[in-house]
């Protein structure tokens, strides 16, 4: 498979919540994960059984959620993904209660691929946006 189907199916299959699972099949062993947090750079080592985890957290607090790739760009063994994912606030999230509200997240990767798997990726969510969202749902109930 090319990177950018490894990447398509890593999206189709594992990142949607629609086979979490299958991540064994599409990540290497351990996975360098960078993440960006409050402008601070931090790497975190996932395998396939954390990212399934963190798939399954995922669907705790945003529900059966819509992912929709915006925009994906092949550059050798590296593919960028800028993405939307639209869910329903039923699970706690960063300290606040579910409101049944819809919430949405933006967030971009560059994944680098390595013997046909996903061996390192550079993400960035729109977290002040998700926190803005948070934020001004907390009083309010959905209907």
């Amino acid at each position: 498979m090319t990177p950018e189907q490894i990447v398509r199916e890593f999206f189709e299959k594992v990142r949607s919540g629609n086979d979490p699972e299958y991540s064994n099949q599409l990540m290497a062993e351990q996975v360098l994960a960078h993440q960006i947090v409050s402008e601070v750079e931090q790497t975190v080592v996932r395998t396939p059984k954390d990212y399934t985890e963190h798939v399954r957290e995922m669907i705790e607090a945003y529900g059966n959620f819509s992912l929709e790739i915006q925009e994906l760009l092949v550059g050798g063994n590296k593919v960028y993904v800028r993405w939307k994912q639209k869910g329903t606030h039923v699970g706690e999230i960063d300290g606040y209660q579910p409101t049944g509200l819809p919430i949405i997240q933006i967030a971009s990767a560059v994944y680098k691929i390595e013997n046909e798997k996903i061996s390192e990726y550079w993400i960035q969510i729109d977290r002040l946006g998700i926190q803005v969202q948070l934020e001004s749902n907390k009083n309010i109930k959905s209907v």
